[in-house]
């Protein structure tokens, strides 16, 4: 599995920092929070004062456009950092963060982690790789978008799936906790018809098979 999990970057044991009861340090922090399945760890136009680490479970980051339309920016598992935003001069959030199943998040004040910044050069370059690294993925989403049509974008999204959170066996890639349909076509601006209709069509073409819980990928290079 290519583990998108930041925190092993640079040597530095950001589950230590965030979650510091959970590891047993001393450094002062929050209590971890645990939310349901739906429940909101922040809304937009929030004050935008923490960092926000995952410990366990699952986290959706989006948006609403003008006409209330949901539009989901990313999805987040355990080891990985958002809120990020709030030590840049984000005032108010501008997207929310929901738990899609039950999740443990521990948080830093914003305030705090700057403090830490100053001290550690290591922690600056792990937090400069993540917002790096989503620019980059909102510009390739962007791409996709503008110049491929809606399966091209269904079926890339699906590799990038097995990449990022996939675990190889042998030919085959399985992804658990599979998301749901509704949730494919708000990342791929598609419609749940559509991706209902590609996912069936690439089973009917066994090249996937899949329910609610995964999604087995029997061979990457067939998914096209």
């Amino acid at each position: 599995m290519k583990d998108q999990a930041f925190w092993y970057l640079e040597n530095i044991d950001v589950s230590g920092i965030f979650c510091p009861q959970k590891m047993g340090h001393y450094q002062k922090s929050h209590d971890p929070k645990r939310y349901k399945g739906g429940d909101y760890v922040y809304l937009p136009d929030e004050l935008s004062d923490s960092l926000f680490f995952i410990s366990e479970g699952q986290v959706k980051i989006g948006t609403y456009s003008e006409s209330g339309k949901e539009i989901t920016k990313a999805l987040l598992g355990p080891g990985e950092v958002f809120g990020e935003m709030s030590l840049v001069g984000e005032g108010r959030r501008r997207d929310f963060a929901v738990a899609i199943k039950d999740t443990e998040v521990c948080h830093v004040k914003a305030d705090q982690m700057k403090s830490m910044l100053r001290d550690h050069s290591g922690l600056s370059m792990f937090l400069m790789k993540i917002m790096g690294s989503r620019v980059l993925k909102m510009e390739k989403r962007l791409e996709s978008l503008v110049f491929k049509d809606s399966r091209t974008r269904i079926v890339e999204f699906l590799k990038e799936l097995g990449e990022t959170k996939g675990q190889r066996v042998g030919y085959e890639t399985v992804v658990r906790n599979f998301i749901t349909h509704q949730e494919i076509a708000n990342m791929t601006a598609t419609s749940r018809q559509t991706v209902t209709t590609v996912l069936n069509e690439l089973r009917n073409e066994n090249v996937i098979t899949f329910n609610r819980k995964r999604l087995l990928i029997r061979d990457m290079e067939k998914l096209v």
